[in-house]
C-alpha cells in the first residue's frame, strides 16, 4: 500500500468532501470552455489545466460519493458530453499531449504489440 507523504506534492493527497462534488459539477463545464485554444506548454495552470484539474476532482469526488470510479468516470462523460465540439477537441488533445509525455505508451507496451499499433495506423 502507497502511503502519500506531505512532503511530497505529487502524492499529497487532495481532500474532498462529498458537497465538493456539487461545486465540482457546477464549475467543470465553464472551465472546460475557457480552455478552448488555451495553449498550456508555456504556461502550467493555465485554464486547460484548470479544467483537466476540476474533473479530475470531480471524478474523485463522486467515485467516493457514490462508491466506485465507475460513478466518477459517468460524471465526467457528463460534463464532456455537455461541452462544445471545439472545447471536446481542445481538452483531448492536451489529454493526449499529457499522456504522451508522462510514458502512457511504453506503460502499456506489454499489453500492445507493436506490430498491432503500425497495422493500425
Amino acid at each position: 500500500m502507497n502511503i502519500p507523504r506531505r512532503d511530497d506534492p505529487r502524492e499529497a493527497p487532495v481532500p474532498l468532501a462529498a458537497n465538493d462534488a456539487a461545486t465540482l459539477w457546477d464549475a467543470a463545464r465553464p472551465l472546460l470552455e475557457q480552455a478552448t485554444d488555451v495553449e498550456w506548454y508555456d504556461l502550467p495552470g493555465s485554464e486547460v489545466d484548470r479544467a483537466a484539474a476540476a474533473l479530475c476532482r470531480l471524478r474523485r469526488a463522486t467515485a467516493g460519493r457514490h462508491g466506485g470510479p465507475r460513478h466518477g468516470d459517468e460524471a465526467v462523460r457528463v460534463i464532456l458530453a455537455a461541452a462544445s465540439p471545439e472545447a471536446l477537441v481542445w481538452f483531448a488533445s492536451r489529454a493526449i499531449s499529457y499522456m504522451d509525455e508522462n510514458g502512457f505508451p511504453e506503460a502499456v507496451a506489454p499489453w500492445i504489440p507493436d506490430d498491432v499499433v503500425e497495422a493500425e495506423a
